[in-house]
């Protein structure tokens, strides 16, 4: 989709949730859950960077290597 795409192309490192959401310009937090992380997430472009606890407070979310791939082959 359009916003996973949009996701994609700002992740370069491990981020926040709040980050990414001030990085694409999103201030509801379940618009931005539903339409961009867990799209992402499902699709296996994105991984959470501890996985066995997702809702810790020092949670990040950082591109798989089929995100990379993705991202560099197809992505403008």
């Amino acid at each position: 989709t359009a916003q996973v795409n949009q996701l994609l192309k700002i992740m370069e490192k491990a981020h926040y949730r709040n980050e990414l959401m001030t990085l694409i310009g999103i201030k509801h937090i379940e618009n931005f859950r539903l339409n961009y992380l867990l799209p992402a997430i499902k699709l296996g472009f994105i991984e959470l960077t501890i996985p066995d606890k997702p809702r810790s407070s020092k949670q990040k979310y950082k591109l798989t290597p089929q995100g990379i791939t993705y991202k560099e082959f197809s992505i403008d």
